[in-house]
């Protein structure tokens, strides 16, 4: 890109839905729980995602890639590629991004892409353990103790080094709703801003030059 980086960290944020967990990003930045960081991209695979009406009220880069605009996979996995690759990011962040990644992305971005799992790895994870599915598991399990995880992304399933972890207390007369939304609250708004922080000021991840 031709723009002068400086030296702020910048990062693309990866979202399928309401964008909740980008929202937390977002604030963290403005209070400045997130220092010298900014969000240089958001990208949705749904067009329709309360995300990107985030994006765009805080003046943020946003673009939707939508597999129903490709004839075929391939073209689709090419296409968000090149979405990630444009925002030329320290750091991609997957705030649930409900697309299973591409290898070749995965490789490409190895040690500077993270995700937010609502859930104590490596409890209640990998493939199918997505949104309520999680906590309805929790909770037939009889777990007292849940949370959320931020970890680096490999080739696997939620199988990546962990970055930090935060418990959350299930309490007796839960739904999955209602225990998804004080995991949002306690653990994930909480670790993924501060997972960000460390990382754009630790500089953990590989730094571009």
């Amino acid at each position: 890109m031709s723009m002068d980086r400086g030296d702020t960290f910048r990062i693309a944020v990866m979202v399928s839905g309401g964008g909740t967990n980008l929202q937390a990003i977002i604030d963290a930045i403005a209070s400045g729980k997130i220092r010298n960081t900014r969000i240089v991209r958001v990208i949705s695979n749904r067009k329709d995602a309360y995300a990107l009406e985030r994006a765009a009220k805080a003046g943020i880069d946003a673009v939707a890639v939508s597999r129903t605009d490709y004839q075929d996979k391939e073209s689709f996995e090419k296409a968000l590629i090149r979405a990630v690759d444009e925002a030329d990011a320290d750091l991609i962040v997957l705030a649930g991004f409900l697309v299973v990644l591409p290898a070749e992305l995965t490789d490409r971005y190895e040690g500077r892409m993270i995700n937010i799992h609502p859930s104590l790895i490596p409890s209640f994870c990998g493939k199918g353990y997505y949104g309520l599915k999680v906590h309805e598991e929790a909770l037939k399990r009889g777990v007292k103790v849940t949370g959320a995880t931020v970890h680096f992304v490999d080739s696997g399933c939620d199988t990546g080094p962990i970055i930090m972890q935060k418990a959350v207390e299930v309490q007796d007369g839960d739904t999955p709703e209602i225990l998804q939304k004080r995991v949002m609250e306690q653990a994930e708004w909480v670790i993924l801003p501060e997972a960000i922080d460390r990382l754009a000021n630790n500089r953990t991840v590989r730094d571009k030059t």
